[in-house]
């Protein structure tokens, strides 16, 4: 296992996240290009994933989910993954991995620990208004170890992350972006704006994901990197290390 903090991009917000010798695996989203519909009410109906998954070797120690949405959770994780795996996740949806047959499911009120690494559990707010309400609970995830690491999760900028980002004085911070969006209301993941305001109140190493690979996440790589400088988009499948 690696020593250093890295993240490696799987695919959207799947991601390998190092921390010292452990790794996390997080959101995993296994299904093949195109074989699930387009999440609904979107610009577009392109079907789900809208890219196949890399070639990448998948070797982790746990699992974190940061919510149940189908990008982040999908049946062909619950087939793949070992019944056993330690599994991170929010209080609320423990019974449901439980129901699905894993069981060594660890709910996360605060934080937990694991292998060195505290795994604290952090606000996310999934958009703006009523329709964040709507999208139900969601968290991020900071490990803390040699390194730090934050994972953001779906969320928007808004004070709780801010104060995250102030009470744990990350190394890495892994936001969602894509600026994911219905044919009405705001973004519900991070756009320019939402990342631009991330990269003014950090010195973290950002890494942006969740692009490029659901048909309602409108903003491409090409687009974040022309207009927010000094973070890291990589393509599907990169390791980024720091």
């Amino acid at each position: 296992m690696p020593n250093s903090a890295g993240v490696q991009l799987v695919r959207n917000a799947t991601v390998l996240v190092d921390v010292g010798s452990v790794t996390f695996l997080v959101d995993p989203m296994f299904s093949g290009g195109g074989e699930n519909p387009p999440v609904p009410n979107s610009p577009n109906d392109r079907r789900n994933p809208l890219v196949p998954m890399p070639d990448v070797e998948l070797s982790y120690d746990a699992v974190i989910i940061t919510h149940r949405h189908q990008d982040h959770w999908d049946e062909a994780a619950v087939e793949a993954l070992d019944a056993d795996v330690p599994l991170f996740c929010q209080p609320a949806e423990a019974d449901a991995f439980a129901a699905e047959g894993f069981t060594d499911v660890r709910a996360v009120e605060e934080s937990a620990s694991f292998e060195g690494v505290t795994v604290h559990r952090t606000p996310g707010r999934h958009g703006h208004g009523a329709l964040a309400e709507e999208m139900g609970p969601v968290s991020g995830f900071v490990f803390e170890g040699d390194e730090t690491v934050y994972v953001a999760g779906d969320t928007v900028w808004y004070d709780a992350v801010q104060e995250t980002l102030d009470r744990f004085a990350p190394e890495v911070v892994v936001l969602n972006g894509g600026a994911a969006r219905f044919v009405e209301g705001d973004p519900i993941t991070m756009g320019v704006e939402d990342i631009t305001a991330v990269r003014a109140a950090t010195d973290a190493e950002i890494v942006v994901v969740h692009m490029e690979a659901i048909n309602h996440c409108l903003l491409s790589r090409e687009e974040l990197r022309e207009e927010v400088g000094d973070v890291h988009v990589p393509a599907d499948g990169e390791r980024v290390t720091f």
